[in-house]
């Protein structure tokens, strides 16, 4: 094998030997045992490079008329005229594995300054260990328990503290402002979940209102759109988020749902108002149950939960007029209105494929990740500035957007895009297959 193959290519082809392990190893120093030869491994890997870069293993000399030669060359054959200059001082890698000590070997005579693909000069962490730090915090791990907590996870040696997620929030917020700028363009959306959070920042005695967007592509994949603090839920707050998202190409969705704001649809009749209008069930359900006596409630529930899943609109009525007998049988006739009052927008769910369904009733698809969201929020208590809680929460989001769901019958999203007409979840009989645009 040649002198210059790659340094990870031949470690794969041919393992380092390794050195004899001690005739007994107990259960109580399996983990110091395996992090010792892990930092054995990384140290014999910064040799290998050394050997890479020079052409010759370490304590070979090489004749002077060889080096000048050498030198002279743009990439000699022989190897690079340097020479090894000792080590640096003592190193603190931390992986997943551990924390381990290396030194960095030094090298002298090379035309252009060496770095190092294994250890690059600042590292301190793994990509890995990074990816797990903001996941730990945003998942509720409190600023003052990292020491503690990491240290137990990755060894005494860990260079990692508090202040290294303060650092972490500052990249956030640059991250923030950069991902408020990106283009929209060609992302095909086709549904999109709007619902706000409140949080404790700032001086102000009163919650501040985090505005979140979350769409549903073609694809069916789900993206985080919009995380934006607002004064409340107004028309005003969505309809400057949605002017922004419009600006930056995003298209006018076939369906809205929403908590029931009157801020949001005010807001879609201003920007999009082509948009079909979808309002959350749960919170209905809950406005309807409040005007309930509490032992009436579980059967109260048992009406709405008909009605959410009937398997047409025309069924759904029918249960919505018996409910409407048993509320003013009971003397509950107002919490009949209230569920009257917004009905076209509890069933527009209706007009859309019925494997979309589960999907489109409710705001669940923002409601779960907030579960994660108030974790982190109940752990910081009050945040200083309301834009320290706007990035923490979209970091938060984003976390979470690789775990989404795909949406079921994502076949049928081309057809609600090319505008193609479905009643109680079925497509329009009278369109032909081959008028049909491709499923995705």
């Amino acid at each position: 094998m040649s002198k210059h193959t790659p340094i990870l290519l031949r470690h794969a082809q041919k393992p380092p030997p390794t050195p004899d392990l001690p005739r007994r190893v107990v259960w109580e120093t399996l983990e110091a045992r395996a992090r010792e030869q892990l930092q054995e491994f990384i140290q014999r890997l910064l040799e290998e490079e050394i050997t890479e870069l020079l052409g010759r293993e370490k304590s070979v000399r090489r004749e002077a008329r060889e080096t000048a030669e050498a030198a002279a060359t743009e990439l000699p054959e022989s190897g690079s005229p340097g020479y090894r200059n000792g080590y640096g001082k003592p190193r603190k890698l931390t992986l997943q594995g551990g924390t381990v000590t290396v030194r960095r070997p030094r090298v002298r005579g090379v035309a252009e300054r060496f770095e190092s693909r294994l250890l690059p000069l600042f590292l301190r962490r793994t990509p890995e260990v990074n990816a797990l730090l903001p996941e730990l915090y945003l998942h509720g791990l409190a600023l003052g328990d990292f020491d503690l907590a990491l240290r137990g996870l990755l060894g005494e040696d860990a260079p990692i503290s508090a202040s290294t997620i303060a650092r972490l929030k500052v990249d956030w917020q640059q991250e923030y402002a950069e991902w408020q700028q990106r283009s929209l363009a060609g992302l095909d959306v086709v549904y999109l979940w709007a619902d706000g959070i409140y949080v404790k920042a700032g001086l102000e005695k009163e919650k501040a209102a985090l505005l979140v967007l979350i769409g549903a592509t073609k694809e069916g994949k789900k993206v985080v759109l919009a995380v934006e603090s607002g004064h409340r839920e107004s028309i005003s707050s969505w309809s400057a988020i949605l002017r922004d998202l419009k600006k930056r190409g995003l298209n006018c969705p076939a369906l809205v749902i929403g908590d029931g704001a009157l801020g949001l649809w005010g807001a879609l009749a201003n920007v999009f108002p082509a948009a079909q209008e979808q309002r959350c069930w749960n919170h209905r359900m809950v406005n309807v149950l409040d005007r309930i006596g509490k032992p009436h409630q579980e059967v109260a529930k048992a009406w709405l939960r008909k009605m959410m899943y009937a398997d047409t609109r025309e069924q759904a009525v029918k249960y919505r007029k018996d409910f409407r007998k048993w509320c003013e049988g009971q003397g509950f006739a107002k919490a009949a209105d209230i569920l009257e009052e917004d009905w076209d927008r509890l069933v527009a769910y209706y007009s859309f494929p019925e494997k979309h369904w589960k999907h489109l009733r409710t705001t669940n698809p923002v409601e779960s990740p907030f579960a994660a969201v108030r974790l982190r929020t109940t752990a910081a208590k009050r945040y200083k500035k309301v834009e320290n809680a706007t990035a923490t929460i979209w970091k938060l989001l984003r976390v979470a957007e690789k775990r989404f769901r795909r949406l079921n019958g994502s076949e049928d999203l081309p057809l609600v895009v090319a505008g193609y007409q479905f009643i109680n979840g079925k497509l329009v009989p009278n369109v032909s297959e081959s008028e049909m645009p491709l499923a995705a």
